[in-house]
């Protein structure tokens, strides 16, 4: 079991969390959000916490809630993250002297505490910039499920993959396609539909991708009223997305933010057709103040 720590980020930095809180930079300004995870003592007192934070998050349900602002800030902002990768082709020259590639991302305080992104996925966005890149059929064919502003997106078509974004809800695929733009890319397929229908379809249809991407949430509804419950619903994804994988080429990552979701789940859903090649473990970000704090469960191979 591993567990993996994005270390590659200058616009964002996990500051300390504890007491069932995090508070984090985004670029200049800095939150307090609710952690459920956090359930060890805060390393800052909290004065200091409330003398660094330009807003924290004031829950008025199990999942919404208001920004109180401490400090002058916008309500939409934007940040990047430049991949951090070994695999660049440049003019059809394979090189390690690459230029960077920069992910751009706008944020924005929601009612549901989110801003915009989950930092701690930017070594998934790695794996699969080097992934895309090692496929050789071109371009790569890559799917992203449960899709959200679309980080994983972003790193594959900028790794010259030809993407499919879909989630169910129409604003966020809007999000994503902002970041598309502010990325400079372009011509990503946007879908609007519930992740499984989508993909029984596909299946039916007889398509094929080198790379695939699903973050599927605990509990959510499509488009249409679908219901989602991660415990429920996981095993079919499963079975109907490795369907979806091309036979000769391909790579796969499945993600999992759920309380008591054990990574021996995620080995035991995959490993029939990983064989050798899955890797499992937690992803976690790195406090400055030297907490660690676990951020979800992850399964993840390739083939080729």
């Amino acid at each position: 079991m591993q567990l993996l720590s994005p270390s590659n980020w200058t616009d964002y930095e996990l500051i300390d969390s504890g007491n069932f809180e995090k508070m984090e930079r985004f670029g200049n300004y800095i939150s307090i959000r609710p952690e459920p995870q956090a359930l060890w003592n805060k390393k800052l007192s909290a004065r200091e916490w409330e003398q660094k934070a330009h807003v924290k998050f004031i829950p008025n349900s199990s999942s919404t809630g208001e920004w109180k602002k401490l400090k002058q800030m916008p309500d939409k902002w934007k940040i990047r993250y430049e991949v951090q990768s070994t695999k660049y082709e440049v003019q059809g020259i394979k090189d390690k002297a690459k230029e960077p590639i920069n992910l751009n991302f706008k944020l924005s305080l929601t009612s549901f505490k989110h801003v915009g992104i989950f930092p701690e996925q930017a070594v998934n966005w790695d794996y699969i910039f080097d992934s895309v890149k090692s496929v050789k059929n071109v371009p790569p064919r890559f799917l992203n499920l449960f899709a959200y502003t679309g980080g994983a997106s972003l790193a594959a078509k900028a790794a010259g993959a030809d993407v499919t974004h879909v989630d169910s809800i129409k604003q966020t695929v809007t999000w994503a396609h902002e970041n598309m733009e502010l990325s400079s890319l372009n011509n990503i397929r946007w879908v609007v539909e519930d992740a499984l229908k989508f993909v029984k379809r596909e299946v039916k249809r007889g398509n094929k991708y080198h790379g695939i991407v699903l973050d599927p949430p605990a509990y959510g509804h499509g488009p249409n009223g679908e219901k989602w419950k991660l415990e429920d619903n996981i095993g079919e994804m499963i079975k109907n997305v490795l369907e979806l994988l091309d036979e000769k080429e391909h790579f796969l990552i499945l993600n999992a933010y759920s309380l008591g979701f054990s990574s021996i789940i995620i080995e035991n859903l995959l490993k029939e057709k990983a064989k050798d090649n899955l890797e499992t473990g937690e992803l976690y970000l790195d406090a400055s103040t030297g907490n660690k704090l676990p951020l979800g469960v992850f399964g993840r191979f390739r083939n080729f």
